[in-house]
């Protein structure tokens, strides 16, 4: 099933399978967030924005809008 990092829900782990080339920050694919690496919805904060997500070794906590354009194959467990 694909979907967005914005949809996850705590707990739920998903494989990057692309995202915009342009306008997407360099910091976050120098921190792991590129196709193929796994990602894990941990905590969402209050008013359901940002949302903190593991991507590989890293904990980054990022916008909602931004994680919606993170598209994803969910992990089925």
């Amino acid at each position: 099933m694909v979907t967005t990092a914005a949809n996850l829900q705590k707990g739920q782990k998903g494989i990057i399978t692309e995202f915009p080339n342009e306008g997407f920050p360099l910091k976050l694919m120098e921190m792991g967030c590129l196709p193929g690496n796994t990602v894990e919805l941990i905590q969402v904060a209050p008013f359901n924005d940002p949302i903190y997500i593991n991507v590989g070794d890293s904990h980054i906590a990022i916008r909602r809008s931004l994680a919606e354009t993170i598209v994803l194959e969910l992990i089925e467990d």
